[in-house]
């Protein structure tokens, strides 16, 4: 795919993906550290991903790396592949099964950042560096590749504000964050704050267990409950899984013209934003991060540096100065779905337009 030409403007970081063709240890000793010998292309990638409730994790993330290991080495390496289905426990059990089979690197999206601590320390201990996929796992990593997540959150508050106007302080917001165990969500939740604070009253916020629509459905309802339908008039969503609960909330209530934010750039989150039910997702560039992900992964499996790959450093509360890729992201409304999700090839006009959607793209002119 065809990656994004245009990056939202609030604090996007530039990304480097040149190839991993350095043979000397990395900066961070990232390589050094894993105890990994330089191997050939026949490799064995673990890749764990927390759930499978969110599209993308199924629709892109898996595929996308495994496509670009295989390109990385000459069809030779292997994906060995599972999914935690939202359960820590699981995902621990899971990490215990790779290093049982002797992976060589393991590329882990954490269902609880701080829970995966132990199971990212055995793996070290074992000679099996990890990269934190999407998400900044706890524990000795040896890279993490994820999106400005500080800017994901300015991005949606940002854009709920323009979606108010002047109209930003006639009534109560409700804002509807992500899981507690997810740091992601708290940095979302931070950049929302910084772009929202002072400007809006928030009358309800909620950090939202496990991202499940149906527990943002069941906040969303005790907001309307505790605020009044008439004082409500705009929703912080982090995602758009969970604009869809809200909104089936706020249409039970029977409250229309209410926007709301979202995040993914889901189907049936974009196909909301055309009929102007949700006011706006966040596109991120799954390509982009599953590539990124895909050349650390194969580099610290056969031994090479990060150097060409990983131009940052970040901290998380147990590793310091983590080899890191942050990739940018793109706000997405009604006016620029032809040039985000359209171009780079994630859904067709028709798969957007299909069926009950297809008098309102051609409102808005989507052909």
């Amino acid at each position: 795919m065809r990656r994004a030409a245009v990056a939202v403007a609030v604090g996007a970081m530039a990304v480097s993906l040149a190839a991993c063709g350095s043979a000397k240890e990395s900066g961070g000793d990232s390589a050094k550290s894993s105890g990994s010998e330089k191997k050939g292309d026949a490799i064995k990638v673990g890749l764990l991903l927390p759930e499978n409730q969110t599209a993308r994790y199924e629709k892109f993330d898996r595929p996308l790396i495994e496509k670009k290991v295989k390109e990385l080495t000459n069809n030779k390496g292997e994906v060995v592949y599972a999914n935690a289905k939202q359960d820590a426990t699981l995902q621990s059990q899971q990490v215990e099964t790779m290093i049982t089979n002797k992976v060589d690197v393991l590329v882990v999206d954490a269902v609880d950042a701080a829970a995966i601590k132990n199971s990212v320390q055995k793996a070290k201990d074992a000679g099996i560096p990890v990269v934190a996929y999407d998400r900044l796992a706890q524990g000795p990593i040896d890279a993490y590749t994820s999106f400005d997540n500080v800017s994901v959150g300015k991005a949606q508050g940002e854009a709920l504000l323009k979606a108010l106007g002047s109209k930003a302080k006639s009534g109560k917001i409700v804002m509807m964050n992500g899981s507690s165990t997810d740091p992601n969500a708290a940095q979302f939740k931070q950049g929302a704050h910084e772009a929202l604070d002072g400007k809006v009253n928030v009358g309800k916020e909620y950090d939202t267990k496990e991202w499940k629509p149906e527990n943002a459905n069941a906040n969303m309802e005790g907001a309307i409950s505790a605020l009044g339908k008439k004082n409500i008039i705009g929703v912080y969503s982090a995602n758009d899984g969970m604009a869809g609960g809200i909104i089936t909330a706020l249409k039970g209530a029977g409250i229309t013209g209410v926007p709301v934010t979202g995040q993914d750039a889901e189907l049936a989150g974009v196909q909301r934003i055309v009929t102007g039910e949700q006011y706006m997702s966040v596109y991120k560039s799954y390509p982009q991060e599953a590539t990124v992900a895909a050349e650390m992964a194969v580099a610290l499996a056969q031994g090479k540096s990060l150097d060409s790959i990983a131009k940052d450093k970040v901290d998380s509360p147990t590793t310091k100065g983590v080899p890191s890729v942050l990739v940018p992201v793109i706000s997405l409304t009604k006016d620029n779905i032809t040039d985000t999700v359209v171009k780079d090839g994630f859904y067709t006009v028709a798969d957007i337009c299909a069926g009950q959607y297809k008098a309102a793209c051609d409102k808005i002119g989507l052909k």
